[in-house]
């Protein structure tokens, strides 16, 4: 033993300390100082990535003129950054256990670094699309990560508000990147969206390296086979949505189609067979999980729904201009930052299943009022939605302790990956629906917020049959 402690750096000596032992026992989390360093990493790159995806969002329209390309082209500077996400998530929460969970955090924060600089300089929008891929990349080691490193970071009885804290952040940076993105378009050229996150992305790095907590590493091989087809599956996946959803059904579509089917059974059959897989079937064989999971595809759905419709309602049926719908979007994130942590705290004493379950029952009456039709006139919009922000955090900090508290600590990083992509799913599902919802019912009618209420109350229902305290 003692030798084994001497070949370890006194970082990783450290950590072992404040482990939880493969035999359970109440996890102590990092010490403080270096936990609110390690905090301060974790939040910086949270917030970089989710900033750079508002932002560029908001600059399509600026970027598209600049090279004189049509819509459709430059739609990819959005899909490819989307698509890298979608292939490595998984790969990357599996490659953590393997290699450490910082060195793959560090890596994607330095990689996405390096992209960022190479969007600034980028002549064309392919070379651009290019290079928002290897942004997509870093930011999946660092969607995929994250969550093993905010359960390694804080001690047992403070996950909870750990989480609330991360949510905040989010909330925050989304809210931020509109206006963020409009103060630098009013001042200097697209490119510099993306310099914006240099010296945050450097900062992060640095802090990262010396205080984020290393991790006990898996002793198996990383399964390149099934990494590879996880990547055709999901890009296959990706492709025939992609066209569903712009209703250009073709040959290409059914291929890819038949394609994402095949890689995707080649996948789960070598799941079945795999001690720890790739495709983390072992942790949606625990009930509290799988359903956990369901919750937030649910919710992460029905919120996507109205997201996307809301803009096109408001504009639409009520005349709402583009500033004045931003303004009143802002509450639902805004609502997020009082009920996460608040939530989170909360989970930490008490029952995470009735907090979600307030939570969600709140997220699904108000979006219900939307359905009602003229509730501008008669509720006020901003309330209505920052009703139901208050609900959507009420209810994502306790499912998500739920999801990182309840997965085996050896499976820190699988869980971590499923936890991300439980909520890409859900966006995915939800903007999928949408656009079916758009080309039946078009563009102002309340059937989305009908459907998006539908996804809460299916949530409510999934969380009422766990049987977590």
């Amino acid at each position: 033993m003692i030798q084994a402690l001497s070949t370890r750096t006194p970082v990783e000596v450290e950590d072992a300390k404040h482990r939880m032992p493969p035999g359970g026992g109440d996890r102590v989390g990092l010490p403080v100082p270096r936990r609110y360093w390690s905090v301060a990493a974790i939040w910086l790159a949270m917030s970089m990535a989710v900033l750079d995806s508002a932002i560029a969002n908001v600059a399509l329209p600026t970027m598209a003129r600049d090279f004189a390309a049509n819509p459709a082209s430059a739609i990819w500077v959005i899909n490819a950054y989307q698509v890298a996400i979608i292939i490595l998530l998984l790969p990357l929460a599996s490659l953590g256990e393997v290699l450490g969970y910082r060195r793959v955090y560090t890596g994607g924060l330095a990689l996405f670094v390096v992209a960022s600089l190479g969007c600034f300089f980028a002549q064309s929008l392919v070379a651009l699309a290019a290079w928002r891929f290897v942004q997509g990349l870093g930011a999946a080691a660092i969607m995929a990560i994250n969550g093993a490193l905010v359960r390694l970071t804080y001690p047992s009885h403070k996950l909870g508000k750990g989480i609330g804290y991360n949510a905040v952040v989010v909330a925050v940076s989304s809210a931020a990147g509109p206006a963020v993105a409009a103060a630098i378009l009013a001042a200097a050229s697209w490119r510099w969206l993306f310099a914006v996150n240099i010296p945050i992305g450097i900062a992060a790095v640095m802090i990262g390296i010396r205080a984020l907590p290393t991790n006990s590493l898996s002793q198996r091989a990383f399964d390149t086979r099934s990494a590879l087809l996880n990547a055709v599956a999901f890009a296959a996946i990706f492709l025939t949505l992609n066209d569903l959803m712009d209703h250009r059904v073709s040959a290409f579509t059914g291929g890819t189609a038949v394609v994402a089917l095949l890689a995707g059974t080649a996948l789960v059959r070598i799941a079945r067979k795999a001690i720890h897989p790739l495709i983390p079937l072992d942790l949606l064989r625990i009930p509290v999980l799988r359903r956990s999971y369901g919750t937030s595809v649910c919710a992460f759905a029905g919120h996507m729904i109205a997201l996307v419709a809301l803009p096109f309602y408001l504009q639409g049926r009520f005349g709402y201009s583009n500033a004045l719908t931003g303004l009143e979007i802002t509450a639902f994130p805004l609502a997020i930052c009082i009920s996460a942590p608040l939530s989170g705290s909360l989970a930490d004493r008490f029952s995470s299943r009735w907090l979600a379950v307030g939570g969600l029952s709140l997220f699904a009456v108000c979006y219900g009022f939307f359905a009602l039709g003229d509730v501008g006139a008669k509720f006020g919009v901003a309330a209505c939605l920052a009703a139901c922000g208050f609900g959507f955090g009420l209810f994502q900090s306790p499912n998500n302790r739920i999801m990182l508290s309840n997965t085996p600590i050896p499976r820190s990083g699988a869980g971590a990956g499923m936890l991300a992509m439980a909520r890409l799913v859900g966006q995915t599902s939800g903007a999928v629906v949408v656009a079916l919802v758009f080309s039946r019912f078009g563009t102002t009618a309340v059937v989305p917020f009908i459907v998006a209420a539908g996804f809460g109350i299916a949530a409510v229902l999934i969380v009422m049959t766990r049987s977590d305290p």
